[in-house]
């Protein structure tokens, strides 16, 4: 996650992983002992979009890009959300990632809109 510039310690994203429960899956891929990528998948049933699949997250090491490991866990991902009823699949990818979006776009996704995303601290 560093690599997206995303700070998430260790403990973390253990806790998340505990937490898997049948909305949710996380592929990993491997090249022997070492993780060279990781895609999250939710299947959520959004109030405005409906029933669906969302690529929460995925991320090929950068040492390991240009070797399939993307197309296969993008494939894997896809998958799963057709075994689990989903007729699309949805992902939303920084404006500046140019490279990410060739990647979808090369593999049949298409760009539907930009927009903002806002956020807003609460405090507790």
């Amino acid at each position: 996650m560093a690599q997206l510039g995303y700070d998430v310690p260790a403990p973390a994203i253990t806790a998340r992983l505990q937490r898997l429960g049948e909305r949710r899956d996380v592929f990993v891929a491997t090249d022997r002992e070492r993780v060279v990528g990781w895609a999250a998948l939710l299947i959520d049933e959004a109030f405005v979009e409906g029933f669906g699949a969302f690529l929460e997250g995925f991320v090929v090491d950068e040492a390991a890009r240009s070797r399939g490991i993307g197309v296969t866990l993008l494939e894997a991902v896809e998958a799963r959300a057709r075994e689990r009823g989903c007729a699309e699949i949805r992902v939303q990818s920084n404006v500046l990632r140019e490279r990410a979006h060739s990647f979808y776009e090369r593999n049949g996704y298409t760009k539907v809109k930009a927009q903002y995303q806002l956020r807003k601290p609460l405090s507790q």
